[in-house]
């Protein structure tokens, strides 16, 4: 059996979903889930038909959810939960940040998540390198807590959240008397534990004091300092070490990229961003979620090792049946009961494929080998699919397995079913408010026979009135169709009727028509053109009676 990882696997059917392909999905990702505790996701690769709904509906179920394609997108890859940081943090704090979580980037981001700029480690050492003037802490709107935080000092006399917005930085190197030319109203003075020069540094209006050394502050300077709305700041450090580290207290706000961010959506798909990864000298690039708020960072070597959706697929194994990106997916399991198809797989992966009339059939079976019961929304599904693939028995795929494993779950799910069959056809036949298009596509699937590609569709109904008038309507459509369908070469459109067991197929292509005519020993009925339609008495399945007899036919 396959080895799971902790992410989610998306259990998944055919393009044009029929009712055996939604119910399959769902009750086999239930069953996966109560085996393993992991988690496993149903999936719909196109809208849910008539029928499918009034089954779901019935039983109290959800429809899956539409997955438009399986690509790998950054959200499958490993995204680093680097944490974001106010851009108010010091330069020092960042570089310490940074060396703690071995990464060269860091995002700024608001409470709510929101990025403000990013940070790097080439940002902070430029910032060290380049020779700034004596003002640049100033022009940097420096809180007075970072600045405590980098000297590593104690507020004395102060607010730690005001900010120092003005003036310059200087050393109180001289004597008292000539102090007092060369400092200016709001500058930050770093000095040592001379009375004098503290005093004088106050009295000339001075925003900011550092005292080094340890030095303590007297309370004459404590009290003139809160009088002139000085800042005091007291450090073990001497003047030098203050002055070679008090730049480190600028925000990074100052420093960090905030126009022209390249970032990416965790729904980015991985092939469309590598060449912009490629064409950029970035190491890491921001992820936001759908409503822009920051999740973590990547880099070009994450992708190398970026890993593929975990798909199960069910009721098809053909890729021109698959969801789109499928290439690019892992599939784990197959379980099907058509033909062998066109799906390629990196590495072995459990298949589990039976001449039955449903995969519905299937999945019951391995819900009673796993030892696990079928509670009674999933039978209830289950029987449906297996109504709706064997046309209440009267498909030739059915087989006694199928008959049986349905009288079973009508039992559990508590339906009658010749009642309830009835029901669900009505529903599934109901198309009166559904356009052409909508009709034509609603369970379609293509097929290859050697180079030859083709389409088949089908609706099955209980009212030969309802059939006659698609048929007019189908007849037109088809054509429009064939034009818009690129590589295929033949379409055909099956309009069954349950209760007397025939199909009338319409078929469109050259040499369509006669193809057909000659697969099942029909005379022509004489008409022309290259679109028309041929009786086909007893035939109901599209898997075991039509697909085989074209497949025989285009190899002949």
């Amino acid at each position: 059996m396959a080895e799971y990882d902790k992410k989610k696997t998306i259990v998944i059917g055919h393009k044009n979903p029929d009712t055996d392909s939604i119910c399959s999905a769902i009750s086999y990702a239930n069953l996966k889930r109560k085996v393993t505790g992991l988690e496993f996701q149903p999936g719909r690769a196109g809208q849910v038909n008539g029928e499918t709904q009034f089954v779901l509906d019935y039983f109290g179920v959800e429809a899956p959810k539409l997955i438009e394609h399986v690509r790998t997108q950054v959200r499958d890859i490993e995204i680093r939960q680097t944490k974001g940081v106010k851009k108010n943090i010091s330069l020092k704090k960042a570089w310490n940040i940074m060396q703690e979580a071995n990464v060269v980037t860091l995002p700024a981001v608001t409470d709510d998540g929101i990025l403000e700029g990013l940070i790097t480690v080439g940002d902070i050492t430029k910032s060290y390198m380049n020779v700034y003037d004596s003002s640049i802490l100033s022009k940097a709107n420096t809180q007075y807590s970072n600045i405590i935080e980098t000297v590593e000092g104690d507020l004395v006399v102060g607010d730690k959240d005001a900010y120092f917005s003005e003036g310059k930085v200087l050393i109180a190197a001289a004597n008292p008397d000539l102090m007092e030319y060369y400092i200016n109203k709001n500058d930050l003075v770093i000095l040592g534990n001379r009375y004098e020069s503290q005093l004088c540094a106050i009295e000339m209006e001075a925003a900011c004091i550092i005292v080094c050394e340890g030095a303590g502050v007297s309370m004459t300077i404590k009290k003139l300092a809160q009088e002139r709305g000085c800042t005091v700041i007291a450090t073990a450090y001497d003047t030098y070490t203050v002055a070679r580290l008090v730049n480190q207290s600028m925000p990074i706000s100052y420093f960090m990229k905030t126009e022209n961010l390249i970032t990416f959506e965790d729904s980015d798909i991985i092939d469309e961003i590598k060449d912009v990864m490629a064409s950029k000298r970035h190491r890491d690039f921001p992820v936001l979620d759908k409503n822009g708020k920051y999740e973590g960072m990547i880099s070009r070597r994450n992708l190398l090792g970026a890993q593929g959706k975990m798909l199960i697929l069910v009721d098809h194994n053909e890729k021109t049946q698959a969801v789109d990106g499928v290439e690019n997916a892992r599939i784990m399991e197959i379980i099907d009961h058509h033909r062998l198809g066109t799906i390629e797989t990196i590495s072995p992966v459990f298949f589990r494929n039976q001449p039955l009339g449903c995969t519905a059939t299937i999945v019951y079976q391995m819900y009673q080998e796993a030892g696990v019961a079928v509670e009674k929304a999933i039978a209830g599904l289950l029987c449906s699919a297996i109504i709706s693939d064997t046309l209440l028995f009267r498909s030739p795929t059915c087989t006694e397995v199928d008959r049986k494993a349905a009288m079973e779950l009508a039992g559990i799910a508590g339906i009658r079913l010749e009642e309830y069959a009835r029901e669900m056809f009505t529903a599934g036949s109901n198309l009166k408010d559904k356009t052409d298009e909508e009709i034509f596509y609603q369970d379609f699937k293509r097929f290859t026979a050697g180079k030859v590609s083709f389409g088949v569709g089908q609706i099955s109904s209980l009212n030969e009135q309802e059939l006659d008038s698609l048929k007019v309507r189908l007849l037109v459509y088809i054509t429009e169709a064939h034009k818009h369908q690129r590589g295929v070469d033949m379409m055909f459109f099956m309009l069954t009727n349950i209760l007397d067991e025939s199909t009338m197929l319409i078929c469109e292509g050259i040499g369509a028509k006669k193809m057909i005519l000659g697969a099942f020993h029909i005379e022509d009925d004489g008409k022309d053109g290259r679109s028309s339609v041929v009786k086909l008495p007893g035939v109901v399945s599209r898997k075991k009676q039509l697909i085989p007899a074209i497949g025989m036919a285009l190899q002949a």
